[in-house]
């Protein structure tokens, strides 16, 4: 019996990743899309992330509001005590520290959205209606 050898053709990707941002990465099929489909598929998509956005908010919102309710009720019974001095100095700190970080990346972050939202002027659109849809319910 003869056996037969298969040939398996390997492609390497990592140079075309390479140049491109993740926002390209992520959506660039879509956008050599026709522009009703890149309509529907933002609206969705938006859509989707706003109604997301708004429960996960609520959740957030309820959680953060019942977590301070429950430190200032134990702060004035005595069961703790909080150092407000320190507590504002480490914010502070962190202020900071969060400032200089976005002072560093911010720019570039502005460029590369700025760029992709006037190639994909279809897409973005109807995200950020579908976004504004999601959040109305």
């Amino acid at each position: 019996m003869a056996e037969r050898e298969e040939v398996i053709e390997v492609i390497d990707l990592t140079e075309f990743r390479r140049n491109r941002s993740k926002l390209q990465q992520i959506f660039g099929d879509i956008t050599k899309q026709s522009a009703a489909k890149q309509v529907a598929i933002g609206g969705a998509a938006g859509w989707f992330s706003g109604y997301l956005f708004l429960k996960v908010g609520k959740i957030a919102a309820c959680s953060l509001g019942t977590t301070l309710l429950l430190v200032q009720i134990a702060q004035h019974q005595g069961y703790i005590q909080i150092n407000w001095n320190r507590v504002n100095k480490e914010v502070e700190m962190a202020k900071r520290k969060v400032q200089l970080e976005a002072k560093r990346q911010y720019p570039h972050i502005v460029n590369d959205l700025q760029r992709f939202f006037q190639e994909n002027i279809f897409l973005a659109g109807s995200f950020a209606g579908g976004f504004f849809l999601g959040m109305a319910f």
